[in-house]
This record gives C-alpha cells, structure tokens and sequence, in this order.
C-alpha cells in the first residue's frame, strides 16, 4: 500500500487544467483550414479535384470547403501548388447548424451556441450521453472515451456518458448511419425520455464520411433524426468534442464568431 501511494504522489495531478488553459498539440494536428485566395490559381481545381470527398467547391472569391465532408487530410494541401489552403492549430470547429460547418476566404466561422434558456435548465449542470456507433470505423468512438480517462476527466463538467437510453439526457451518433443501424437509431432515440439531444460526431456522423458514395449507408445523423450540435472531424480530436460539448451547455465564454486563420 505504501509503493502505491508513493507512486501517486510521485505522479502529481494528471487531469488537464482545461478550459483554463488550453493542452499543447502536436505539430501534426491538423485544425480548422485556412484559405488564401491571393495565391489561388484561376481556373486551377487542382484542390478540388484531389478531395476524396467532394467538400471543397471553387467560387470567385477562392476555394469553400464544408468541414463537415472534410476529412481533414493533407491531399488538398498537397494537391495546390501555391498553397492557397493550410492547416492551423484552430481545435474549435462544432457548430449547431450544418450550414455553418464551412471555411472560405470571405467570411467568419459561426461556433457553436449554448442551448436557449428553457434547455439550459434541464441540461445545464448535468448531461448524460448515450453513445450510438451506428456504422463508422470506431474512430470517433476512441476519441469520445479519451475524455473519460484521467487526464481529460469529462465526469468533472457534469457530463457522463450511460449505457442505457433510458438514463441519457443526448444521443451522440458515430458513422454514416447505414441501413442496418437506422432502426436501431431510432429505437434508440425514442427510448431517451425528452427533452433530448442530438450530436453528430465526425465527417461520418454529419455527412458520410468517406463512405458518403455508398448505398448501404444514409449519409449521416441528421437523414434520421433532428441533430443539434455538429461536431467535425475524421476523427475529431478530444479537445475539439469537448470544446463542441462545453459550447453547448454554456460553459466557455468567448468569441461566437471567429475569424479567418491566417
């Protein structure tokens, strides 16, 4: 007994200072897109041409790429041989509709807003999330566990994640939602005693993912039930779920709009 208390004090805290300070990410972490319409060649494409998942379209004013079909993969930075579109350190990408999961050249990334007042009351201390792998690769179920361990610790907010619909507050969907998990979806859904939530968890849960082609699949949350946050990303990094999570439930102050990285 005294080897396993010398060791945790040896140890120290290892839970996350978050959301006072926000944890170092790695060099490779690739976070929201930043465009650079100057360096865009006219008639180019060749960005759109490499993505796998059709999520970049070519307007005048530069590339327009919907993060919700994003991948976040390097082919279109690859691809441009300008660079008109990088990668920066922005983790915060949830939003609460999916008309705003897009980056451009000319405008401002909506984050997601907390619940109206009635929800915020019901929710607003406690949230308990049901987890519903509906077809995906289990990427985004990883990363949703991470924030269980020690050093995220996602019981301290409030929220909790249950093994019965029947004790969730939220369901919070991974994968494309293939035919074979929409019923199961829904009878799932219809077992979480209302008011109720609905959050979509990666490029598979929004929008398809790389699957978005296929027949066997719906194309993501939102073909079966209303969704109401978004969180994109394949997968999304812990820290983007969990800033996507306190946004809702009111608990980071800060910007509603956030500019352009440069």
């Amino acid at each position: 007994m005294m080897h396993i208390l010398l060791s945790r004090w040896r140890q120290g805290h290892r839970t996350l200072p978050y959301p006072k300070t926000i944890p170092p990410l790695p060099e490779r972490f690739r976070g929201r897109p930043a465009i650079h319409p100057e360096r865009c060649p006219e008639g180019c494409g060749a960005c759109a041409e490499a993505c796998a998942t059709e999520a970049i379209t070519l307007e005048a004013s530069g590339p327009r790429i919907d993060l919700g079909s994003c991948l976040f993969c390097p082919d279109c930075v690859e691809a441009c041989p300008e660079g008109a579109i990088s990668y920066t350190q922005e983790h915060r990408l949830a939003t609460r509709t999916r008309g705003d999961l897009v980056a451009s050249s000319d405008g401002e990334y909506r984050l997601a807003a907390a619940l109206d007042a009635e929800l915020m009351r019901v929710f607003g201390r406690s949230l308990k999330l049901r987890v519903v792998s509906a077809g995906g690769c289990n990427g985004c179920e990883v990363d949703v566990n991470v924030l269980g361990t020690l050093a995220w610790d996602l019981g301290r907010f409030g929220i909790q994640v249950v093994a019965s619909p029947r004790h969730a507050d939220a369901l919070l969907i991974c994968g494309p939602v293939t035919r074979n998990m929409e019923l199961a979806l829904r009878k799932t859904y219809e077992a979480v005693p209302g008011p109720k939530l609905v959050i979509a968890v990666g490029a598979c849960a929004i929008a398809g993912g790389p699957y978005f082609r296929q027949e066997e699949q719906l194309g993501g949350a939102a073909a079966v039930l209303p969704v109401d946050l978004f969180i994109p990303g394949c997968p999304p990094h812990p820290l983007t779920i969990l800033d996507g999570l306190l946004r809702l439930l009111g608990r980071l102050e800060g910007e509603a709009r956030i500019g352009i990285p440069t």
